[in-house]
């Protein structure tokens, strides 16, 4: 429930990730953003809030003690074009200010390939395309992505962009390198 109700009040925030935490006296709340600024606000007034609201909604549904304490954190993505959750955001945002979807599609994989991290990244778009009556799949690549491997680290979401003419599923995945542990 914490978890719907802050990607629908977030959403825009590109937050990559939400952990929660629970104990018997507290339950923290770990949000991860690229634009972490956006979500504390001026003064920090808008973590407040929020904190306020999470409260509040666990309380009327009666799913917290009065005495549990909310904490919430807001953590800053360094990167955001390493990020999966958050480039598959980017898309959607393009693909909702009806930005042409293979313009929205090449301009992100070249803005991903641009980091010296990441050594490859695959991008799946699925619907009504191009607002045309038959849904279409798009997918485009640079470098590679070895998803057969298990020490790969491949970063993987998947969104919706909701359009007026139905959704369009996005997914991104990004290639980092292999894990050698």
């Amino acid at each position: 429930m914490i978890r719907e109700y802050l990607e629908k009040k977030l959403k825009g925030f590109f937050v990559a990730d939400i952990e929660i935490e629970r104990s018997e006296k507290a339950l923290r709340v770990i949000i991860s953003s690229s634009r972490p600024g956006m979500i504390i606000g001026r003064q920090g007034d808008g973590a407040e809030i929020l904190r306020k609201e999470i409260r509040s909604l666990l309380l009327k549904h009666k799913l917290l003690g009065e005495k549990v304490n909310v904490k919430l954190d807001i953590k800053e993505i360094k990167s955001a074009e390493t990020n999966a959750a958050v480039v598959s955001q980017m898309i959607v945002e393009g693909l909702e200010k009806r930005l042409p979807f293979r313009r929205v599609m090449k301009q992100m994989l070249e803005k991903v390939m641009a980091n010296r991290d990441v050594l490859g990244v695959r991008i799946f778009l699925a619907g009504r395309l191009g607002g045309a009556t038959m849904s279409r799949t798009e997918d485009r690549k640079l470098g590679r992505i070895p998803l057969q491997t298990l020490r790969a680290d491949v970063d993987y979401a998947v969104t919706k962009a909701v359009m007026p003419y139905g959704t369009i599923g996005v997914k991104v995945w990004i290639y980092k390198g292999d894990i050698f542990k």
